[in-house]
């Protein structure tokens, strides 16, 4: 026969209500916030498929820098290449919502599972927007030249919500004492 442990006073209204301002709430809705972008970019990029890989191409084709010599050896000038690039972007995009998606959903579910899935979800929108966007477009294929297709302010905006939401994710969070 299965015992039960005694609780205590069922929370009222306004501790259920306070309970929305505490830390793991903060951490579910940030990391919830990067979900529903990034679900949305996915899905822009898949029922508008031209408009960003037009973006991609002029990215990786280096056709609107400064075209310098030095530079136009890093140029993918292949569409395939190219269209491969960006599928992978696109997959790269699901993934991450898909994974913040589940860490918003174990921060009420799982809460104990919720750290290590919005941590894993925002470490992977850090690694395309940072590494990805800011590095390798920024830098390798020079789209900071690009009068017309630079992504780096966008680029930065989601690098620093992702950062953001990050910290708040793992910081300490200790429950509130009982009252007295």
């Amino acid at each position: 026969m299965p015992t039960t442990r005694p609780r205590g006073p069922a929370p009222t209204t306004g501790e259920r209500l306070l309970a929305l301002g505490s830390l793991p709430a903060a951490a579910a809705v940030l990391t919830g916030t990067n979900a529903l972008y990034l679900l949305l970019v996915v899905f822009g990029n898949v029922t508008d498929f031209a408009t960003n890989q037009h973006f991609v191409q002029h990215v990786l084709a280096m056709d609107t820098t400064f075209r310098d010599e030095h530079l136009m050896w890093r140029s993918i000038t292949s569409p395939a290449l190219q269209n491969t690039a960006y599928v992978a972007i696109i997959a790269w995009e699901a993934l991450s919502a898909l994974v913040l998606t589940a860490g918003t959903l174990a921060w009420w579910l799982r809460p104990q599972r919720a750290r290590r899935l919005s941590s894993l979800g925002l470490l992977l929108m850090l690694l395309l927007f940072g590494a990805g966007f800011i590095g390798i477009g920024g830098e390798w294929f020079a789209m900071w030249q690009s009068k017309t297709w630079n992504g780096l302010d966008a680029a930065i905006r989601n690098v620093t919500l992702a950062g953001l939401a990050l910290v708040v994710v793992n910081l300490p969070h200790r429950p509130p004492a009982p009252p007295p």
